[in-house]
């Protein structure tokens, strides 16, 4: 497996797959054709599910400034699939004559991460190990936690690199509690982290942990939302449930920032394990593959945050991927907003009590967390596109319609 640098990656949203990978595949192409030709104009065409909900995600004005000043024309084929992923991409560069001078193609596989097809990648492997199966069996032999494994595979160095990971989650939910207002995007979706986290402060115990969650998931799922600076965890769309997790174990435990570190670390280890094993693009795999591996990520991390053993660790992340099978993702208007901001807050609050649902178990289980990851990449599979972040079907279908309901008709006027 690769590291979990390529997990957690530090950019701004709405969307990894739709908004960071699409900039970063453009930047690239344009690099290219600087070194090699110069170009007058590029054409980029969208298919599949970038195509269908791009406009919602900001891809197109993503490409556009990593391409400015040089005019493109974005081209919109939501019918068409190419073969390797759903968020398929072609990148043309134009002479003057408007004939094609270079072309490539490339996917947007979820996580900001950009793929070719036929292009094996060529870094040696950082994680040995590729199943949790065999990493607990390694791990309880030597007496070691599920840390002290990421950091003898990516060595000391990543705690620095955990470190800017967690400042930037921490940054985002600080300027998500403090802004007002609407998300842009024409829903009409007013952030609404600022009053939780005030009711949450004058509420009594037994709402505090819900309200508190949900302030903290909610406000780094609105800064995504607003296109500002945020970590995927283990994507831009479910950004706000890890850090809105470890924030609250902290606070509740008075936790040294190290052991938030670790804990963090052992989520981004739950987290590569569904990436390299299934998926973690809604695109792919539907929402199951984006809001359920944060769940599992952050069941895994509060578990370890509170003491839990590491087959308690495995056990709380098999139940937050499990009880997530089968979500859509099904974005309305094709924005990060509904119903994505509020799955961050209920994840959230799901992945705490699947903490503490492991620690009063000895952690032993029928299904363990191979098994459940198998079962979702199958299940996403199985899912019709109108579920795979196309906005045409579900609650995006749904809203449409009544939308389309509303509009007054013309005719016998």
């Amino acid at each position: 497996m690769e590291s979990i640098r390529e997990l957690f990656r530090i950019g701004t949203g709405p969307s990894s797959s739709h908004t960071m990978g699409p900039r970063k595949a453009a930047e690239q192409f344009r690099e290219r054709n600087e070194r090699n030709h110069q170009a007058h104009s590029y054409r980029v065409t969208l298919f599949g599910s970038l195509a269908a909900t791009g406009r919602g995600h900001l891809t197109d004005v993503a490409i556009t400034e990593a391409l400015a000043p040089f005019v493109v024309d974005i081209v919109w084929v939501p019918e068409r699939e190419l073969p390797l992923h759903p968020n398929g991409m072609q990148f043309e560069s134009l002479a003057p004559s408007g004939a094609v001078i270079a072309t490539w193609q490339v996917y947007s596989v979820g996580g900001g991460k950009l793929r070719e097809e036929g292009v094996v990648e060529s870094t040696a492997p950082v994680y040995d190990m590729s199943t949790m199966a065999d990493i607990l069996e390694y791990c309880e032999f030597r007496g070691l936690a599920l840390w002290e494994y990421v950091q003898q595979c990516e060595g000391r160095e990543i705690w620095d690199f955990l470190g800017a990971v967690w400042d930037t989650m921490s940054q985002a939910i600080e300027n998500g509690l403090q802004t007002e207002g609407v998300l842009p995007g024409g829903l009409g979706v007013s952030r609404k982290a600022w009053t939780f986290y005030r009711r949450a402060k004058m509420t009594g115990l037994h709402f505090k942990r819900t309200e508190l969650l949900s302030a903290y998931a909610l406000a780094s799922a609105e800064e995504n939302a607003g296109g500002g600076l945020i970590v995927t965890a283990p994507t831009c769309g479910s950004c706000g449930v890890l850090p809105a997790v470890l924030r609250y174990v902290q606070e509740i435990l008075g936790c040294h920032q190290d052991a938030v570190l670790r804990a963090m670390a052992t989520a981004g280890l739950i987290g590569n394990l569904v990436k390299h094993n299934a998926s973690i693009s809604g695109a792919e795999v539907g929402c199951q593959g984006e809001i359920g591996t944060a769940c599992a990520m952050a069941a895994g991390a509060a578990t370890q945050l509170m003491g839990g053993t590491i087959r308690q660790v495995e056990y709380a992340a098999e139940m937050g991927l499990e009880h997530h099978l089968g979500l859509t993702c099904d974005p309305v208007a094709g924005l990060v907003q509904i119903p994505c901001i509020e799955r961050n807050a209920f994840a959230a609050t799901r992945a705490l009590t699947g903490a503490d649902y492991a620690l009063f178990s000895d952690g032993s289980h029928r299904i363990p967390f191979d098994e459940v990851v198998a079962v979702m990449k199958q299940t996403g599979h199985d899912l019709p596109s109108l579920y795979r972040e196309t906005a045409s079907g579900g609650l995006a279908a749904a809203y449409q319609h009544r939308r389309e309901a509303k509009v007054p008709s013309s005719k016998g006027s």
